[in-house]
Protein backbone atom coordinates (compact mmCIF):
# COMPACT_ATOMS: atom_id res chain seq x y z
CA UNK A 1 0.00 0.00 0.00
CA UNK A 2 2.96 2.42 -0.14
CA UNK A 3 2.83 2.80 -3.56
CA UNK A 4 -0.74 3.71 -3.29
CA UNK A 5 -0.27 5.93 -0.65
CA UNK A 6 2.49 7.96 -2.49
CA UNK A 7 0.52 8.27 -5.72
CA UNK A 8 -2.26 9.38 -3.16
CA UNK A 9 -0.75 11.85 -1.78
CA UNK A 10 0.47 13.37 -5.37
CA UNK A 11 -3.46 13.37 -6.40
CA UNK A 12 -4.62 15.20 -3.20
CA UNK A 13 -2.05 17.69 -3.74
CA UNK A 14 -2.81 18.42 -7.24
CA UNK A 15 -6.85 18.26 -6.50
CA UNK A 16 -6.45 20.34 -3.53
CA UNK A 17 -4.98 23.21 -5.73
CA UNK A 18 -7.53 22.63 -8.07
CA UNK A 19 -10.13 22.93 -5.69
CA UNK A 20 -8.88 26.62 -4.46
CA UNK A 21 -9.98 27.94 -7.97
CA UNK A 22 -13.40 28.81 -8.83
CA UNK A 23 -16.00 27.82 -6.20
CA UNK A 24 -13.26 25.70 -4.47
CA UNK A 25 -14.96 23.09 -2.57
CA UNK A 26 -15.84 19.42 -3.74
CA UNK A 27 -19.82 18.94 -3.63
CA UNK A 28 -20.90 17.17 -0.30
CA UNK A 29 -24.75 16.46 -0.35
CA UNK A 30 -25.70 15.51 3.46
CA UNK A 31 -29.05 16.20 2.89
CA UNK A 32 -30.40 12.70 3.78
CA UNK A 33 -28.60 12.31 7.08
CA UNK A 34 -30.95 12.93 9.57
CA UNK A 35 -30.53 14.93 13.02
CA UNK A 36 -28.63 13.24 16.16
CA UNK A 37 -30.82 11.51 18.75
CA UNK A 38 -30.43 11.01 22.62
CA UNK A 39 -26.91 10.40 22.74
CA UNK A 40 -26.17 6.81 24.46
CA UNK A 41 -23.04 8.32 26.16
CA UNK A 42 -25.64 10.34 28.55
CA UNK A 43 -27.55 7.48 29.35
CA UNK A 44 -24.87 5.00 29.85
CA UNK A 45 -22.07 6.66 31.59
CA UNK A 46 -23.86 9.89 33.33
CA UNK A 47 -22.36 13.37 32.11
CA UNK A 48 -18.82 13.36 31.59
CA UNK A 49 -16.58 15.65 33.85
CA UNK A 50 -15.51 18.95 32.29
CA UNK A 51 -11.50 19.41 31.95
CA UNK A 52 -10.60 23.11 31.93
CA UNK A 53 -7.56 24.14 29.75
CA UNK A 54 -4.91 22.46 31.68
CA UNK A 55 -1.80 24.73 29.89
CA UNK A 56 0.57 25.55 29.21
CA UNK A 57 -1.23 27.70 26.65
CA UNK A 58 0.27 27.18 23.12
CA UNK A 59 1.32 30.27 21.32
CA UNK A 60 -1.06 29.75 18.14
CA UNK A 61 -0.36 31.35 14.28
CA UNK A 62 -3.39 32.04 12.12
CA UNK A 63 -3.58 29.88 9.53
CA UNK A 64 -6.74 30.82 7.59
CA UNK A 65 -10.23 31.73 8.18
CA UNK A 66 -13.00 29.34 8.31
CA UNK A 67 -16.18 31.92 8.04
CA UNK A 68 -17.84 35.07 8.82
CA UNK A 69 -18.44 34.16 12.34
CA UNK A 70 -14.55 34.38 13.30
CA UNK A 71 -13.42 30.95 13.80
CA UNK A 72 -10.34 30.27 12.48
CA UNK A 73 -7.96 27.10 11.94
CA UNK A 74 -4.47 28.21 14.18
CA UNK A 75 -1.25 26.05 14.33
CA UNK A 76 1.54 26.07 16.69
CA UNK A 77 4.29 24.02 17.27
CA UNK A 78 4.20 21.15 20.57
CA UNK A 79 6.80 19.06 21.96
CA UNK A 80 5.30 15.92 22.66
CA UNK A 81 6.84 15.12 26.37
CA UNK A 82 6.05 11.75 26.48
CA UNK A 83 7.49 11.18 23.13
CA UNK A 84 9.82 13.61 22.86
CA UNK A 85 8.98 14.20 19.91
CA UNK A 86 8.12 18.22 18.95
CA UNK A 87 5.77 18.85 15.70
CA UNK A 88 3.52 20.98 14.45
CA UNK A 89 -0.23 21.07 14.91
CA UNK A 90 -3.03 22.42 13.27
CA UNK A 91 -6.23 23.27 15.87
CA UNK A 92 -10.10 24.27 14.94
CA UNK A 93 -12.95 24.96 17.71
CA UNK A 94 -16.46 24.84 16.22
CA UNK A 95 -18.33 28.53 16.53
CA UNK A 96 -20.76 27.00 19.48
CA UNK A 97 -17.62 26.81 22.03
CA UNK A 98 -17.36 30.58 22.60
CA UNK A 99 -20.87 30.54 22.61
CA UNK A 100 -22.44 31.76 26.00
CA UNK A 101 -24.76 29.13 26.79
CA UNK A 102 -21.80 26.30 26.12
CA UNK A 103 -18.96 29.03 28.45
CA UNK A 104 -18.88 25.72 31.18
CA UNK A 105 -18.95 23.16 28.91
CA UNK A 106 -16.35 20.69 27.42
CA UNK A 107 -16.39 19.70 23.74
CA UNK A 108 -15.41 16.07 22.07
CA UNK A 109 -12.37 16.12 20.15
CA UNK A 110 -11.41 14.72 16.44
CA UNK A 111 -8.02 13.78 16.00
CA UNK A 112 -7.87 13.85 12.07
CA UNK A 113 -5.11 12.33 10.57
CA UNK A 114 -3.99 12.90 6.89
CA UNK A 115 -2.39 10.22 4.59
CA UNK A 116 0.79 10.21 2.45
CA UNK A 117 3.26 11.00 5.13
CA UNK A 118 1.49 13.62 6.65
CA UNK A 119 4.91 15.82 7.07
CA UNK A 120 5.19 18.43 6.74
CA UNK A 121 1.34 19.44 6.63
CA UNK A 122 -1.79 17.84 7.62
CA UNK A 123 -4.28 18.29 4.58
CA UNK A 124 -7.54 18.43 6.98
CA UNK A 125 -6.70 21.96 7.90
CA UNK A 126 -6.59 23.41 4.44
CA UNK A 127 -9.48 25.17 2.50
CA UNK A 128 -9.56 22.28 -0.12
CA UNK A 129 -11.97 19.81 1.70
CA UNK A 130 -13.03 22.31 3.71
CA UNK A 131 -13.79 19.88 6.89
CA UNK A 132 -14.04 22.21 9.63
CA UNK A 133 -16.77 24.80 7.36
CA UNK A 134 -18.75 21.70 6.81
CA UNK A 135 -18.27 20.49 10.67
CA UNK A 136 -19.65 24.07 11.39
CA UNK A 137 -22.32 23.15 9.02
CA UNK A 138 -23.35 20.05 10.23
CA UNK A 139 -23.66 20.45 14.10
CA UNK A 140 -25.62 23.62 13.38
CA UNK A 141 -28.27 21.72 11.32
CA UNK A 142 -27.99 18.89 14.49
CA UNK A 143 -26.40 16.67 12.07
CA UNK A 144 -23.44 16.10 14.31
CA UNK A 145 -21.77 17.08 17.08
CA UNK A 146 -19.70 20.32 17.32
CA UNK A 147 -15.92 18.69 17.22
CA UNK A 148 -12.55 20.06 18.03
CA UNK A 149 -10.48 18.93 15.78
CA UNK A 150 -7.05 18.77 16.18
CA UNK A 151 -4.73 17.70 13.21
CA UNK A 152 -1.15 16.88 13.86
CA UNK A 153 1.61 16.00 11.44
CA UNK A 154 1.73 12.01 11.23
CA UNK A 155 5.51 11.39 10.82
CA UNK A 156 8.47 13.04 11.50
CA UNK A 157 10.02 13.34 7.58
CA UNK A 158 9.02 11.44 4.81
CA UNK A 159 9.45 8.27 6.29
CA UNK A 160 6.72 6.32 7.36
CA UNK A 161 6.34 4.83 11.25
CA UNK A 162 2.83 3.27 11.13
CA UNK A 163 1.58 5.95 14.06
CA UNK A 164 3.38 3.33 16.40
CA UNK A 165 6.35 3.56 18.64
CA UNK A 166 8.85 0.94 16.44
CA UNK A 167 12.34 0.39 18.59
CA UNK A 168 14.88 2.77 17.79
CA UNK A 169 12.78 5.30 15.88
CA UNK A 170 10.44 8.02 17.28
CA UNK A 171 7.81 7.27 19.21
CA UNK A 172 4.63 8.07 16.89
CA UNK A 173 2.24 6.05 18.49
CA UNK A 174 3.33 7.68 22.33
CA UNK A 175 2.95 11.12 19.95
CA UNK A 176 -0.56 10.48 18.45
CA UNK A 177 -2.52 8.88 21.08
CA UNK A 178 -0.31 10.95 24.33
CA UNK A 179 0.88 13.85 23.03
CA UNK A 180 -1.69 15.18 20.80
CA UNK A 181 -4.41 14.59 23.37
CA UNK A 182 -2.24 16.46 25.87
CA UNK A 183 -1.88 19.65 23.44
CA UNK A 184 -5.83 19.59 23.32
CA UNK A 185 -6.37 19.27 27.31
CA UNK A 186 -3.72 22.33 27.54
CA UNK A 187 -5.66 24.45 25.34
CA UNK A 188 -9.10 23.83 25.17
CA UNK A 189 -12.07 22.53 27.28
CA UNK A 190 -12.64 18.77 27.00
CA UNK A 191 -13.82 15.89 28.56
CA UNK A 192 -12.51 13.03 30.75
CA UNK A 193 -13.99 10.26 29.31
CA UNK A 194 -13.21 8.87 26.51
CA UNK A 195 -17.06 9.67 25.20
CA UNK A 196 -15.33 12.57 24.29
CA UNK A 197 -11.95 11.22 22.22
CA UNK A 198 -12.25 10.17 18.53
CA UNK A 199 -9.89 9.73 15.64
CA UNK A 200 -10.68 10.49 12.17
CA UNK A 201 -7.71 9.44 9.02
CA UNK A 202 -7.19 8.41 5.58
CA UNK A 203 -4.79 5.57 3.82
CA UNK A 204 -1.57 5.80 6.59
CA UNK A 205 -3.82 7.79 8.87
CA UNK A 206 -6.69 5.70 8.38
CA UNK A 207 -4.11 2.87 9.37
CA UNK A 208 -3.14 5.25 12.43
CA UNK A 209 -6.96 6.09 13.48
CA UNK A 210 -8.27 2.14 13.39
CA UNK A 211 -4.89 1.08 15.76
CA UNK A 212 -5.47 3.75 18.17
CA UNK A 213 -9.07 3.03 19.05
CA UNK A 214 -8.32 -0.74 19.62
CA UNK A 215 -5.46 -0.66 21.06
CA UNK A 216 -6.33 1.73 23.55
CA UNK A 217 -10.39 1.96 23.90
CA UNK A 218 -10.21 3.41 27.36
CA UNK A 219 -8.72 6.67 25.93
CA UNK A 220 -10.69 6.38 22.58
CA UNK A 221 -13.85 5.52 22.00
CA UNK A 222 -14.57 6.10 17.94
CA UNK A 223 -12.95 6.16 14.83
CA UNK A 224 -14.04 7.08 11.09
CA UNK A 225 -11.17 5.39 8.92
CA UNK A 226 -11.15 5.82 5.41
CA UNK A 227 -9.27 3.95 2.65
CA UNK A 228 -6.82 2.65 5.28
CA UNK A 229 -4.41 0.13 5.43
CA UNK A 230 -5.08 -2.86 7.93
CA UNK A 231 -2.12 -4.24 8.74
CA UNK A 232 1.49 -2.73 9.62
CA UNK A 233 4.07 -2.42 6.46
CA UNK A 234 6.38 -0.09 7.69
CA UNK A 235 9.76 -1.28 6.94
CA UNK A 236 11.37 0.05 9.82
CA UNK A 237 9.63 -3.08 11.62
CA UNK A 238 12.32 -5.26 9.99
CA UNK A 239 13.80 -7.37 13.05
CA UNK A 240 10.51 -6.41 15.35
CA UNK A 241 8.47 -8.86 14.87
CA UNK A 242 6.64 -9.22 17.96
CA UNK A 243 6.15 -5.04 18.56
CA UNK A 244 4.87 -5.28 14.84
CA UNK A 245 2.62 -7.71 15.94
CA UNK A 246 1.53 -6.13 18.86
CA UNK A 247 0.58 -2.68 16.50
CA UNK A 248 -1.27 -5.05 14.12
CA UNK A 249 -5.41 -4.33 14.11
CA UNK A 250 -6.03 -7.56 13.38
CA UNK A 251 -4.28 -8.79 16.38
CA UNK A 252 -5.65 -6.05 18.42
CA UNK A 253 -9.44 -6.68 17.30
CA UNK A 254 -9.37 -10.00 18.52
CA UNK A 255 -7.33 -9.07 21.40
CA UNK A 256 -10.17 -6.53 22.33
CA UNK A 257 -12.68 -9.21 21.28
CA UNK A 258 -11.18 -12.19 23.58
CA UNK A 259 -10.97 -10.38 26.43
CA UNK A 260 -14.90 -8.74 26.26
CA UNK A 261 -13.38 -5.45 26.46
CA UNK A 262 -14.95 -1.39 25.87
CA UNK A 263 -16.92 -1.38 23.00
CA UNK A 264 -15.43 0.62 20.06
CA UNK A 265 -16.96 2.64 16.69
CA UNK A 266 -15.72 2.50 13.66
CA UNK A 267 -17.12 3.71 10.54
CA UNK A 268 -15.24 2.63 7.23
CA UNK A 269 -15.37 4.87 4.15
CA UNK A 270 -13.74 3.66 1.12
CA UNK A 271 -13.95 4.26 -2.41
CA UNK A 272 -15.55 1.41 -4.63
CA UNK A 273 -12.36 1.46 -7.18
CA UNK A 274 -9.93 0.98 -4.43
CA UNK A 275 -7.44 -1.74 -4.71
CA UNK A 276 -8.08 -1.62 -0.89
CA UNK A 277 -11.41 -2.43 -1.09
CA UNK A 278 -10.77 -6.58 -0.53
CA UNK A 279 -8.58 -6.10 2.57
CA UNK A 280 -11.00 -3.70 4.17
CA UNK A 281 -14.01 -5.45 4.16
CA UNK A 282 -12.28 -8.54 5.19
CA UNK A 283 -11.26 -6.99 8.20
CA UNK A 284 -14.95 -5.59 8.89
CA UNK A 285 -16.60 -8.62 7.89
CA UNK A 286 -13.89 -11.04 10.75
CA UNK A 287 -13.66 -8.51 13.34
CA UNK A 288 -17.25 -6.81 13.75
CA UNK A 289 -19.02 -8.38 16.74
CA UNK A 290 -18.70 -8.46 20.46
CA UNK A 291 -16.75 -5.44 21.41
CA UNK A 292 -16.13 -3.72 18.07
CA UNK A 293 -19.46 -1.98 16.17
CA UNK A 294 -18.44 -1.42 12.46
CA UNK A 295 -20.63 0.53 9.44
CA UNK A 296 -19.67 0.91 6.15
CA UNK A 297 -19.68 3.88 3.59
CA UNK A 298 -18.76 2.69 0.31
CA UNK A 299 -18.43 5.32 -2.34
CA UNK A 300 -20.00 4.18 -5.71
CA UNK A 301 -16.47 4.96 -8.52
CA UNK A 302 -14.61 6.35 -5.27
CA UNK A 303 -10.89 6.65 -5.29
CA UNK A 304 -7.86 6.77 -2.79
CA UNK A 305 -8.51 10.23 -2.22
CA UNK A 306 -9.29 12.45 0.09
CA UNK A 307 -12.04 14.21 -2.26
CA UNK A 308 -13.94 10.39 -2.40
CA UNK A 309 -14.06 10.48 1.56
CA UNK A 310 -15.19 14.15 1.91
CA UNK A 311 -18.63 13.06 0.26
CA UNK A 312 -19.31 10.74 2.94
CA UNK A 313 -17.97 12.37 5.68
CA UNK A 314 -21.49 13.81 7.22
CA UNK A 315 -22.83 10.08 7.30
CA UNK A 316 -19.26 9.04 9.20
CA UNK A 317 -19.03 11.76 11.98
CA UNK A 318 -22.96 11.29 12.23
CA UNK A 319 -22.57 7.54 13.35
CA UNK A 320 -19.92 8.27 15.80
CA UNK A 321 -21.74 11.50 17.20
CA UNK A 322 -24.47 9.24 18.60
CA UNK A 323 -21.70 7.48 20.45
CA UNK A 324 -20.44 10.14 22.06
CA UNK A 325 -20.78 13.52 24.32
CA UNK A 326 -21.14 16.48 23.03
CA UNK A 327 -21.70 19.97 25.01
CA UNK A 328 -24.11 20.41 27.30
CA UNK A 329 -25.85 24.39 27.52
CA UNK A 330 -26.10 25.65 30.75
CA UNK A 331 -29.39 27.36 30.04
Amino acid sequence: MKCLRVRAAVSVVALGLLAGCGDGRDFVDASSVPRLQAHAADALNGQPQVVPPRGPRSSFTAFRPTGDDGTRVVTAKWHGRKSGFTGDIWAWVPPEYHQARYAQSGFPVLIALPGSYGYPFNYWAGEAFALEERIAEWSQQGKTLPFIVVMPVLNPGRTYYDGSDIPGQPKMGTWLTEDVPDFARANFRTYDSRDGWAFMGSSSGGFAALKAVLKEPQKFKAAIVNGPDTAPDSPLWQGHPAEMRANDPRHLARQLAARNGLPVYLAFELGSKEAAVPDVKRFIKDHTGGPVHSTLFEIPDGVHSGHTYIQRMADSLHWISEQMQGPVPSV
